[in-house]
């Protein structure tokens, strides 16, 4: 019965994750497990040619998984016109995640994420991924070879080449306890700035010992120099680069983040926490450099296209045949920390976000490896410290 809610006694076989920790889908039994704090219980859901009756807003059932999920991601709506209007983005993601959960081609799952009340559109101008997507599209500092250009001030010369050297077959860098932990870009198109840190970061954990979190913020309002955008996009390759020539990058408790530009450059010396001696530009669409680099050196910044039903996301390989392989796509950074192989054989990246921890697996994404997918070679860079 479609308007049944039952208690949870038993915990069902064959589950599928809709969203980490809270709901949980039977696929057999059209059966989604809603793990809430105050009333744990499950609800059955409609088949797939029912779903249009839920676009109504109507359904008891559909209220009920859309209000625990509006309790569990804290959102507010200004009025009930937009309520409703988000109750149905909400079906909307509700039926694309059934849609694609039933299919047995695909390698990984999407979920009720806290962007499930948004529309495709939406959810790229919350990123602004149009205005970063152009910003990428300037020169990465990608290079044909893997020697660095010739800048002042001076800079050691990156000798390494990557391409001789052997990977290991798989590594994970948050074993070694050098990451740290997932942050929130917000509605900002920084997700540059959110890589640079977390490889200098990384890399200053492994090579100096030392734990700091640095400033997004800085890179936002100081940055521009060198063709970085605030919350309009910018390149990794770029802010490594930058933060050389300031002279370091402050803490992000002397400078905290705000998700918005604020029009003036405050960075101080005295807040100063890293530093970047150099920066390597791995081989454009080369990935068996950046394998080397992942497993020989440390975390690297990358860059991809992001999707319509990447913001969906909970677990898996991601692939996508509508995602592109050029560098004039790619349109979000982030973090490699880790590669490997799924016990079915998929080699994949681990890729550490910043969309918070509450998306993907913990604020993480597993990526297709080997395929250039989505263009995650395309303009790859780590710092020297």
């Amino acid at each position: 019965m479609l308007n049944k809610v039952c208690l949870l006694i038993t915990l069902l076989p064959t589950v599928l994750l809709l969203s980490m920790g809270w709901y949980a889908y039977d696929q057999s039994k059209r059966v989604v497990t809603l793990v809430a704090e105050e009333a744990p219980g499950y609800l059955v859901l409609p088949t797939l040619n029912e779903m249009n009756a839920y676009v109504s807003g109507n359904h008891p059932e559909l209220l009920k998984l859309f209000e625990a999920w509006v309790a569990r991601h804290k959102k507010v709506y200004a009025s009930p016109s937009e309520r409703s209007a988000r109750l149905g983005n909400f079906a909307a993601s509700l039926d694309r995640v059934q849609k694609h959960n039933a299919r047995t081609d695909v390698t990984y799952r999407l979920g009720l994420t806290a962007f499930a009340d948004m529309t495709d559109e939406e959810f790229s101008g919350h990123f602004n991924l149009k205005a970063v997507q152009k910003s990428m599209q300037q020169e990465c500092s990608a290079t044909t070879t893997t020697t660095t250009k010739v800048a002042n001030p001076p800079r050691p010369k990156w000798t390494a080449k990557l391409k001789d050297l052997t990977p290991p077959k798989s590594i994970d860098w948050r074993d070694y306890n050098i990451i740290t932990p997932v942050k929130n870009q917000g509605h900002c198109g920084s997700c540059y700035a959110f890589s640079t840190t977390g490889a200098l970061e990384a890399h200053y954990k492994k090579n100096r010992g030392k734990w700091v979190s640095l400033s997004e913020q800085q890179i936002l309002d100081c940055a521009q120099a060198f063709d970085n955008h605030g919350c309009n996009g910018g390149l990794p390759s770029h802010v490594f680069e930058y933060i050389r020539y300031n002279g370091g990058i402050d803490a992000e408790r002397a400078y905290p983040y705000t998700a918005t530009e604020t029009g003036s450059c405050q960075f101080r010396k005295r807040g100063v926490a890293a530093s970047v001696i150099d920066s390597v530009n791995i081989t454009q669409f080369d990935e068996k450099e950046l394998e080397v680099a992942v497993g020989l050196i440390g975390p690297v910044s990358v860059a991809f296209q992001v999707v319509s039903d990447f913001r969906l996301y909970t677990s898996g390989v991601y692939s996508s045949p509508n995602c592109k392989k050029d560098p004039g796509s790619v349109n979000h950074a982030v973090l490699a920390v880790a590669m490997g192989t799924t016990e079915d054989g998929i080699p994949f990246w681990g890729i550490k976000n910043s969309w918070g921890e509450q998306w993907g697996e913990g604020g993480y994404f597993k990526l297709k490896r080997g395929t250039n997918e989505c263009g995650v070679s395309d303009c790859a860079s780590f710092p020297v410290v």
